[in-house]
């Protein structure tokens, strides 16, 4: 990519309009200070000591998160949250990045989808302990359903983009269910134009005339492999055959594979110096990309910017990182020269 497309897509992503439909999570830190470790008199457990909180969105909510830190103007959430402290936190820091949360369905029948990560250490030194998971284990209420395929249905051929976010794997637990995976089959029917990229941790074979973004795992189980990255040409293919729109497979390191079905290109990774953190780098590229498809770029010019956005965003430590258009620039610059 040269770097006047690169200026173009940053430039263009002001005036586009992108709508994030799936799971929103919270991801809720909690930082524990072992020197301060208390013994609880009633039970003689240790009693971990939390010094700081920090609330980021996640999962959906990540996806929306880089796409404001991209330069999106306009981004409209869609998902379900409870009628609970965890909503309230969520639907804040959405506020707080300028997404859209009018189309937010908040509930009494659903808890917000939680990841709750204590962080035990100090001075920038934590450790992830194990997690606490919060989500609901039982059918999304038919009532809610409908709610979400009138706003997909209505609002979605509006938009420039549609990213859908299939995080929870329990099947019709989440906001995308198999009626909603029906729908955007239809939408991607009618309007074959909309970009619409899915995004699904497990069900990722269920989706159909929309573009797919696989890792090279999600991408194998389909296929019945371990690891689709082992012969990724053949992968995209098979998988483009299924869905029958173009296909982003991510490598970690190795880049991405792009199937249009015409050719496939490999895009490879930009190495980075240090240390790094992948937790997020998905959503991060899945920002990236949609933003440049949506900007007019061509798949290969989308995939590398999905590279881009997301080398930047794994040097981010502790977090689940998003990049500027200055970072973006920069980082593509440090690449040009050779480091």
């Amino acid at each position: 990519m040269k770097r006047g497309v690169l200026e173009r897509i940053l430039h263009r992503a002001a005036k586009l309009k992108i709508m994030v439909i799936g799971d929103f999570f919270l991801d809720h830190y909690l930082f524990i200070d072992p020197s301060k470790e208390e013994r609880s008199i009633e039970t003689g457990k240790a009693a971990h000591q939390v010094t700081r909180i920090r609330a980021t969105p996640g999962a959906a909510g990540n996806v929306a998160n880089n796409l404001s830190t991209l330069g999106v103007q306009e981004i409209l959430a869609v998902g379900l949250l409870g009628s609970d402290g965890y909503g309230y936190q969520l639907k804040e820091s959405l506020n707080a990045q300028g997404v859209d949360t009018t189309n937010m369905l908040v509930s009494l029948a659903r808890i917000t989808p939680t990841y709750i990560k204590p962080m035990r250490g100090k001075d920038g030194q934590e450790e992830e302990l194990d997690r606490l998971d919060l989500k609901n284990w039982t059918p999304t209420p038919a009532k809610l359903e409908a709610q979400l395929l009138d706003i997909l249905e209505n609002r979605g051929p509006n938009c420039d983009a549609i990213v859908v976010v299939d995080q929870v794997e329990e099947a019709d637990c989440g906001v995308v269910t198999k009626n909603v995976r029906a729908a955007l089959t239809e939408l991607g029917r009618e309007h074959p134009d909309l970009i619409i990229s899915v995004d699904s941790r497990k069900h990722i074979d269920q989706f159909s005339q929309v573009i797919i973004k696989p890792n090279e795992f999600e991408a194998g189980k389909v296929l019945g492999v371990g690891s689709a990255a082992d012969e990724p040409e053949q992968a995209v293919k098979a998988l483009f055959c299924k869905t029958g729109k173009p296909v982003f497979m991510t490598c970690g390191e190795k880049g991405q594979w792009v199937y249009d079905g015409d050719q496939a290109l490999h895009v490879p990774a930009l190495q980075v110096k240090g240390p790094i953190d992948i937790v997020g780098a998905g959503d991060s590229a899945s920002a990236g990309t949609v933003v440049a498809l949506a900007a007019g770029a061509s798949y290969q010019d989308a995939a590398f910017m999905g590279n881009l956005v997301s080398s930047v965003t794994i040097t981010q430590l502790g977090t689940t990182g998003a990049a500027s258009p200055q970072d973006v620039l920069e980082r593509y610059d440090e690449w040009k020269s050779g480091y």
